[in-house]
């Protein structure tokens, strides 16, 4: 109970992105899901167990910093039993500066919800594009971490092939700011 309180509280704060003095600051927002709340059944995962619609949330952010030439966005499950690694969801980089928004669905594995430009590598489950939530059943609700990274660069430099710690890693060298927000999902059965 203590840690989820502390999860909520996190994400609330980290969504409202309120800086010192009071200024805007960087936010990530979802009108799919409330920060630290349950993502719906439509964004799980359709496959391996999973019978979701495996359909990305609706993501908005606001307060970019000056200097912002592009984004990146990473999903990442740090709850996922794979011996410490997480699990990567989605990992799309290269977003122009000039948008704002992600719609509903933007995570098709063919790119074309995306806007002009962007780009995807293999989420873990070896796709392109979004994979939703597929935890196992029983486990407590996983943490799903969408991270906004506000980039100094156009595009990012990666090898071919890259995989998402390649990907995170590159943004981060290249990054002016981050906004994230946390969504949770669990299984009963």
């Amino acid at each position: 109970m203590i840690v989820k309180t502390f999860v909520r509280a996190a994400s609330l704060l980290t969504t409202l992105g309120v800086a010192p003095g009071g200024h805007a600051q960087f936010a990530l927002t979802s009108p799919d899901f409330q920060p630290g709340g349950r993502l719906a059944d439509e964004q799980a995962f359709n496959g391996m167990g999973c019978t979701g619609k495996n359909v990305s949330p609706a993501l908005r952010w606001s307060g970019a910093p000056a200097g912002t030439k592009s984004f990146a966005l990473l999903l990442h499950d740090p709850d996922a039993p794979t011996g410490g690694a997480g699990w990567w969801h989605w990992i799309a980089y290269d977003i122009p500066a000039n948008v704002t928004e992600l719609r509903k669905g933007a995570g098709k594995a063919d790119g074309s919800a995306m806007p002009a430009g962007a780009k995807s590598v293999a989420n873990d489950y070896g796709t392109p594009g979004y994979g939703g939530p597929c935890p196992p059943v029983g486990d407590k609700p996983h943490r799903y971490v969408f991270t906004l990274y506000a980039l100094k660069v156009d595009k990012l430099e990666l090898p071919q092939g890259a995989h998402a710690p390649v990907v995170g890693f590159v943004a981060n060298a290249n990054t002016i700011a981050k906004a994230s927000v946390t969504g949770m999902y669990g299984r009963a059965r």
